[in-house]
């Protein structure tokens, strides 16, 4: 009776000893021991354990799991991301419409930081910064050399409100350091870059990215047009990467009548969600023409695809990325976030534009545009292939999915005068130092022209491109008259370009580019023909 008695308590004695030298043999011994990770997602949070407890050397999993995350999302598509918690802010700020900062615009040549342009009544500007600055120190500590990068220059000059930063420059003429204590403020950064007449009728608005003062913008840039009579309009997406759905559908909704589809969403876990116009809209009628090229992507090929399946308007240029694809911003505790894909986007007729993409083909999604040129799409509106079904328009004219907004009206890429020197000019930057250069040097004489054409007028009494070959060449571009010569009109557009960029602003740089272009060339026509509106063919 007493050995019945005791039974139990054996018996738990031998499950104890058997629990502890199983975690003896699973700690201790060979790397087989492994399949005691459970199955499921609990398998990664065990393997960091393991790896914690057990790996041969220290390893910190925190720096782990940051250098993982963005492989794992890759895996997804290409628009899931992961962004770090210090480039959070960074992050965002196109989107916000706004910074905290010093507010200048810089390029950086020679390992140093040059100021390019200060913003209007911004905090530079009031403590006597100019254009042409070189920024020499930060702070008191000297920064120059290999440490000035885009990313720690702008980690240095950024900041919280109200804080200050004190920054040491040289000044052109000067050999010595002026230092300015500046406090730090809210800039502004603008979506609507130009608004401006192209001629007495006719509207221009250039649109750079959709953010959350995108849609305020553009009504006061529309104001500003109707006070000057416009009666078309011209909207330029060229070169927009996109940013917020909603408003691109709060802008697509001013050019539409009611209950229009603007477009739509759907994923695995998010059901169909539509965007409709609200009859509210103060442009419903105006003649319009959007012009897109291979950068025109994601929220602003929302806006083509709206404009182009209602009928609403023309498009013009080359066909547009291919991005229909929805990200929603998740954050973690520690102020890191991902950008995670929850939908997929569809224009009114139906057609999803997103290009194709597998976790195996990354470069060759990440190349697409290469690959477009090279098989010549750039050049002839033949070349371009079409990965989805044809889908139809309010009046039934043939669109496209799966690979972007293919334009009403093809622009086919001007190469006609493109040489490998004038490749190598580019490629280089050495146009772009040249054009700093010239800058640099004539600020002074250049700073009293306050418009586009007076500018032009002056810089056009010298032989730039002449100047730049000898510059070139002693910069180790090798001189070669004869592409010089056939490049000539290419070469001084882009060194022109520059310097009016460089002394004026984007919208005066724009009207120089616009000047000739042959997207607005054919815009304007469309307005003269009155064949804005589409019509079936």
């Amino acid at each position: 009776m007493n050995k019945k008695r005791f039974m139990p308590l054996i018996m738990a004695f031998c499950v104890v000893l058997g629990i502890l030298v199983g975690n003896f043999y699973a700690r201790h011994a060979s790397g087989n021991r492994l399949n005691i990770i459970g199955s499921g997602s609990n398998r990664l949070q065990n393997l960091l354990q393991i790896i914690d407890d057990q790996y041969v050397d220290t390893v910190n999993v925190n720096d782990l799991v940051e250098r993982s995350m963005p492989n794992i999302l890759r895996e997804l598509d290409p628009h899931s991301v992961y962004i770090s918690a210090k480039d959070v802010a960074s992050a965002n700020d196109d989107l916000k419409g706004s910074f905290s900062g010093i507010g200048v615009e810089f390029t950086i040549r020679q390992d140093t930081i040059h100021v390019q342009n200060v913003i209007k009544n911004g905090p530079a500007e009031n403590a006597g910064i100019i254009a042409g600055d070189k920024i020499v120190s930060v702070d008191g500590k000297p920064f120059v050399g290999k440490i000035v990068t885009q990313e720690e220059a702008m980690r240095r000059l950024k900041g919280p409100k109200d804080t200050k930063v004190k920054i040491g420059v040289i000044r052109y003429g000067s050999e010595k350091p002026k230092y300015f204590t500046i406090t730090r403020a809210d800039i502004q950064t603008k979506s609507v870059t130009a608004a401006y007449m192209l001629d007495d009728k006719t509207g221009y608005m250039r649109i750079k990215n959709f953010g959350e003062a995108t849609y305020q913008e553009m009504l006061v840039a529309l104001a500003r047009l109707g006070q000057l009579g416009f009666d078309n309009l011209v909207i330029d997406l060229r070169d927009n990467s996109g940013g917020l759905l909603d408003a691109a559908v709060a802008m697509v909704n001013e050019f539409l009548p009611a209950k229009k589809m603007i477009v739509f969403t759907q994923g695995r876990k998010f059901p169909r969600e539509n965007y409709m116009s609200d009859g509210r809209g103060i442009y419903q009628t105006i003649p319009l023409v959007v012009l897109i090229n291979e950068g025109t992507a994601s929220a602003a090929e929302i806006f083509a695809g709206a404009i182009q399946d209602n009928d609403r308007g023309t498009i013009i240029g080359r066909r547009s990325f291919g991005k229909g694809l929805v990200q929603r911003p998740i954050l973690f505790s520690d102020g890191s976030m991902i950008r995670l894909t929850i939908a997929r986007y569809y224009t009114p007729s139906g057609r999803c534009i997103q290009k194709p993409y597998s976790p195996d083909g990354a470069d060759k999604y990440d190349n697409d545009l290469i690959a477009r040129y090279q098989h010549g799409e750039y050049f002839s509106q033949d070349s371009i292939k079409h990965s989805g079904p044809a889908y139809h328009t309010t009046l039934g004219r043939t669109v496209y999915g799966g690979g972007g907004i293919t334009p009403d009206i093809f622009i086919p890429e001007d190469t006609a005068d493109v040489t490998s020197y004038y490749k190598e000019a580019v490629m280089s930057g050495l146009m772009l130092q040249y054009a700093f250069h010239y800058t640099d040097n004539n600020r002074q004489r250049l700073k009293k022209y306050s418009e586009m054409k007076p500018l032009l007028n002056e810089i056009s009494k010298h032989n730039v491109v002449g100047d730049f070959v000898t510059y070139a060449e002693k910069n180790g571009l090798q001189r070669r008259n004869l592409l010089v010569k056939r490049s000539h009109k290419l070469l001084q557009k882009y060194i022109l370009s520059r310097i009016i960029y460089n002394m004026l602003d984007e919208e005066e740089w724009l009207k120089y580019l616009n000047s000739d272009d042959d997207a607005i060339r054919q815009s304007l026509d469309i307005f003269k023909r009155n064949a804005a509106f589409p019509t079936k063919q």
